[in-house]
């Protein structure tokens, strides 16, 4: 699966810790984000997470800053974008099943690297049940 990730400077050390997972995975990785802890402009590596999701480069996104809503926000601009903030992987697994959500937004200041690491675990490896989720997931867009 190809994913692409982007974090501000809140999150280099989650981000760090996803690739390597999502590389020992067998995932490919389109990076976004920054390697430092400088401060940066969350939505400059956001959207270009959001718009390789919605051109179908990249399957499934990840996005990180400091409390996951800024980011979150910025994702959610794009059209076909259902981007979830998560903090525990039952939220991440639950994003997944019942919203089809295709990014997941982890906030670093909330959450520890190796909750991150299972909460994206559980988020590529859930599918979306379909259903009368469905339903309500098609009357999301304005």
């Amino acid at each position: 699966m190809k994913i692409s990730i982007g974090n501000d400077h809140a999150g280099p050390d989650y981000k760090a810790a996803i690739v390597k997972y999502l590389k020992e995975k067998g995932h490919e990785v389109i990076n976004h984000g920054t390697d430092t802890t400088e401060s940066v402009d969350y939505p400059d590596f956001g959207h270009p997470v959001a718009e390789d999701v919605t051109s179908g480069r990249a399957e499934l996104g990840i996005v990180i800053c400091g409390s996951g809503n800024g980011i979150a926000m910025t994702v959610n601009k794009h059209a076909g974008i259902r981007a979830a903030l998560c903090w525990t992987k039952e939220i991440a697994t639950l994003a997944r099943q019942h919203n089809d959500a295709n990014i997941i937004s982890i906030p670093a200041r909330f959450t520890a690297v190796h909750q991150a690491v299972d909460m994206v675990d559980a988020f590529l490896n859930t599918a979306f049940e379909g259903g009368r989720h469905a339903t309500r997931v098609n009357k999301i867009p304005c």
